[in-house]
């Protein structure tokens, strides 16, 4: 493995920010202003048509320091932390957005706080924040639900102030809304979290590049993903089988009931009332059956489900678990 010879690495996307890039590359280089520790400043452009591309050339021509990640299109914030992780070089990666609301100032906070817990991820957590009451309202409420629904207790899961370690970030895989899940996806390999209250700062130029109500049905949907990795990705029988069990046992338990009901009718009333006793027009039935069938399913999905797992680790050269450190 090569030696790594950067220690932070600053992943930034960027998409029409062109009157906020200045600022924050001012305010990043005011809290590392020498090339020691040296760091790397990698804004990923997200499809920008606003002259923000041309800003941050003019930066890289006169800093080395910045590096461009220039998309063909918008391809949304997730990707664009994936592509800055794939790049990044840094021992630790730190993440922040683009729009000024985070404050570069804070960063040290975050570094300090990974290195006296010796945690793999440090989570910014924004007090006083800036934002509408509506808005806070419902990302109070959505970080109660998550947390509830995952069992890890982070309080803001959207802002985007993060210190990753390198090792750790390479090895999520992020698409879709998952970025917001990034606790999530660490705690699934075992990673050791924290949260750091970190200044919340009016945007003061352009606007929000998204809405809340448009993103919720992505976001909700990508929950169920997390909740899957977290609970049953290394052995999918968990919850398949189980769902089999529930449905054949309801199915045949119905069927049962049926044809003992017939066989009593046969035993009280003899062999004509056990052949008037007619069970197979009966909707009970066809819900046995029903239920029956769809529990067959579940298991074959069960079992198809731990052969992709023992496929996704053997031609990928992957272990069902994660080193954190050797030590000897």
């Amino acid at each position: 493995m090569a030696q790594q010879t950067t220690r932070y690495s600053i992943v930034i996307p960027v998409l029409n920010e062109a009157g906020n890039i200045i600022n924050l590359y001012n305010e990043i280089v005011s809290v590392f202003p020498s090339h020691e520790p040296p760091i790397e400043i990698i804004f990923i452009d997200d499809g920008s048509t606003d002259g923000s591309l041309e800003i941050l050339l003019s930066l890289h021509k006169q800093d080395q320091r910045v590096k461009i990640i220039q998309f063909r299109r918008n391809f949304g914030q997730t990707s664009a932390f994936a592509a800055g992780f794939e790049f990044a070089t840094g021992e630790v990666i730190i993440t922040l957005d683009a729009d000024g609301q985070n404050n570069p100032a804070d960063i040290p906070r975050l570094l300090t706080k990974m290195e006296e817990g010796d945690y793999d991820l440090v989570v910014g957590r924004r007090t006083n924040r800036k934002e509408p009451f509506s808005r806070r309202l419902l990302s109070h409420a959505a970080n109660k639900i998550i947390s509830k629904g995952t069992g890890i207790l982070v309080h803001d899961r959207g802002c985007s102030l993060k210190c990753i370690r390198h090792d750790l970030a390479r090895s999520m895989q992020l698409y879709g809304q998952l970025h917001r899940f990034i606790p999530e996806l660490a705690s699934v390999i075992g990673a050791r979290v924290a949260e750091v209250d970190v200044v919340d700062r009016r945007r003061t130029i352009g606007k929000s590049k998204y809405g809340a109500i448009s993103r919720t049905p992505r976001v909700i949907l990508d929950l169920v993903t997390v909740i899957y990795l977290l609970l049953f990705f290394a052995s999918p029988m968990r919850l398949f089988g189980s769902i089999a069990l529930l449905c054949g046992s309801i199915g045949f338990s119905i069927a049962a009931i049926l044809a003992t009901s017939k066989i009593v009718a046969g035993i009280v009333g003899g062999w004509e009332a056990f052949h008037a006793y007619v069970i197979g027009d009966r909707p009970m039935l066809l819900l046995a059956v029903l239920l029956i069938v769809v529990g067959v399913q579940f298991l074959m999905m069960g079992l198809l489900g731990e052969m992709l797992v023992r496929v996704y680790y053997a031609a990928g050269h992957k272990h069902a678990y994660h080193i954190r450190k050797i030590i000897d």
